[in-house]
């Protein structure tokens, strides 16, 4: 599975960062208009146009701003977060000096409508000494901490972005490192497949037995041809597994004539459920080393399937005689796989179940769990 790197793409799009600065200034523009109106501040109108003026320098300024935020994006956090509280000063002094340019230097109107409170308010400004730096001051920190409103915002959105681009990215790298772990897993059954049918058919040639020797050859070859053709990582219909085994079967039935007996019953209705590829091989391997080759009899391998409420259970036994050793719980190298690759591909929705059954012989139950099979 290939990996892209992430591209370094923009976390604030233009679209989304002016339709938030728009907003935010117009927002800004109705609470102070409504704040004239319960003042009963005279000329409504004259404010109005004058409240837009500001109201467009200050989405000019912030545009300004997002532009030169974008430039630190890739930063750290920190990083943006010192240049958008630095940046936003002098974003919020301009604000503050076009403020008061058309409110106080532009044609100046009275705040108020009775005259004597006008008077008032200017001579309790002259006695406390309010002149035009205190008045640009104030109105700086009133614009700074909305500016940085804004700019906490565009950092949050940029965050989430960023977020959720590192969740993406340690998807795939978890997806990744599954389809490795199945790949493996799913590898280590032809190895040891191999070396256990080379051990057969190397017994066949030391006997003599060369015409059983060709036979499992010409079946060993069938059975690699297919096997080997199949995505590790792709699943199969139950019936092309049970398909793949009967042919490994029947390379053992060239060297266990006499001894090895099978059955299949798989329901018609289960034929197309989807299972991992060779799933069932070492199950079937085990049956033939511990039930098969060590008995006297015949043995019966059976491979069946039945349906759950929620799942089917797909089952490998055979009936030879139990073998002191051989695992109730069934951490043999092949068991060890096959449930490793359950694991890995169904999580908790499947799981292996092996030991030896009452009666002699021995059970290997693969169940998976899925709403597909409900």
């Amino acid at each position: 599975m290939k990996i892209s790197a992430p591209r370094h793409t923009k976390l604030v799009g233009h679209q989304l960062a002016f339709l938030t600065i728009v907003g935010f200034w117009v927002f800004h523009a109705l609470i102070v208009s409504l704040r004239a109106t319960v003042l009963d501040l005279p000329e409504p109108s004259e404010l109005v146009w004058r409240r837009i003026v500001v109201t467009f320098v200050g989405i000019f300024l912030t545009w300004l701003l997002f532009l030169v935020l974008r430039l630190f994006d890739r930063h750290p956090l920190g990083v943006r977060i010192a240049t958008a509280f630095a940046l936003s000063l002098p974003c919020a002094l301009l604000i503050a000096f076009a403020n008061y340019y058309v409110f106080n230097i532009y044609d100046p109107i009275n705040k108020f409508a009775d005259p004597s409170i006008n008077a008032q308010v200017e001579e309790l400004r002259q006695q406390i000494g309010y002149d035009f730096w205190q008045e640009i001051a104030e109105i700086t920190v009133t614009r700074y901490f909305f500016i940085i409103a804004w700019a906490s915002l565009y950092l949050t959105l940029g965050y989430a972005r960023e977020v959720r681009e590192a969740e993406r990215t340690a998807s795939r790298y978890a997806q990744a490192a599954q389809d490795a772990e199945l790949r493996s897993l799913r590898y280590q059954v032809n190895p040891h497949f191999l070396f256990n049918t080379l051990n057969s058919l190397s017994s066949l040639v030391i006997k003599g037995e060369n015409a059983r020797a060709e036979a499992m050859i010409q079946s060993l070859s069938g059975f690699y041809r297919t096997s080997l053709s199949s995505d590790p990582l792709e699943d199969v219909t139950l019936i092309e597994e049970v398909e793949l085994q009967q042919r490994y079967l029947e390379i053992e039935a060239v060297r266990y004539p006499e001894r090895l007996r099978t059955v299949i019953d798989i329901p018609e209705a289960l034929e197309n459920v989807r299972v991992p590829g060779m799933i069932l091989q070492p199950l079937v391997e085990n049956a033939i080393k511990y039930g098969v080759s060590r008995a006297n009899r015949p043995v019966t391998v059976r491979i069946a399937a039945r349906r759950l409420d929620n799942g089917v259970a797909i089952s490998v036994t055979d009936d030879g005689d139990t073998i002191k050793g051989k695992s109730d719980s069934g951490s043999g190298i092949g068991l060890a796989n096959v449930r490793d690759r359950i694991e890995a591909r169904y999580g908790e929705r499947g799981r292996l179940e092996a030991g030896p059954l009452p009666n002699g012989g021995y059970a290997a139950t693969i169940t998976i769990r899925d709403e597909e099979f409900a």
